[in-house]
């Protein structure tokens, strides 16, 4: 069985919004797998993705790691063949120009049962565009979600810009968590989950 060396730390539990429906609870059932230098290599020194076949792990694999996979082509197909069978996800750095790989993106669509944006510290916001780029401009219909020090404070932003998943940062209390979406009956931005709620004022 191989070890998966190099994991990013997340809550055991999901939150999951979907577009138009109820915010819910739910195991945690990826790994988020770093990918750097103290990972899995084979003999010619190049980064491999843990045996999932032993393992029997769904893992989420770095957007820089999938590009070299596809650059070097050793594993092209190995990769994309579990992808499609819901074993492979993608996330996104902070600093992943995303733009600049339209294509692959476009691609992934096919086969990505997941896509991720990574936050390194809960005050840098990048990956909140990271999800609204990929809702608006990419047309992404499946899953987004949010990973890294997310916090609690982090999900009505976040539910608005196109996040509709959340694996928190571990310390915060899920309960909680639940009821954030609950707080405001009224919308005033346009947002991609809907439209600012429209409110008739009447003279006295």
């Amino acid at each position: 069985m191989s070890l998966i060396t190099n994991i990013i730390a997340a809550h055991d539990q999901i939150l999951h919004f979907p577009k138009g429906g109820k915010p819910s609870l739910a195991t945690n059932e990826w790994l988020i797998w770093g990918g750097d230098q103290n990972a899995n290599k084979d003999e010619g020194g190049d980064l491999t993705l843990p045996d999932l076949e032993h393992s029997k792990q769904k893992v989420l694999v770095p957007f820089a790691w999938w590009l070299s996979q596809l650059d070097s082509h050793h594993h092209e197909s190995d990769i994309r063949a579990k992808a499609k069978n819901s074993q492979i996800g993608v996330w996104f750095a902070a600093d992943d120009d995303i733009l600049k790989h339209a294509e692959v993106i476009e691609a992934g669509k096919q086969v990505w049962p997941l896509v991720v944006a990574h936050f390194p510290i809960f005050r840098d916001g990048r990956s909140f565009s990271t999800a609204a780029l990929l809702r608006d401009r990419f047309q992404w219909t499946g899953e987004i979600r949010a990973i890294g020090d997310v916090l609690i404070d982090q999900l009505l932003q976040g539910a608005r810009v196109g996040f509709d998943s959340f694996a928190l940062r571990p310390d915060q209390n899920m309960d909680v968590a639940l009821k954030q979406f609950d707080l405001f009956s009224v919308t005033t931005q346009n947002s991609w989950r809907d439209k600012r709620t429209v409110q008739t004022l009447q003279s006295a």
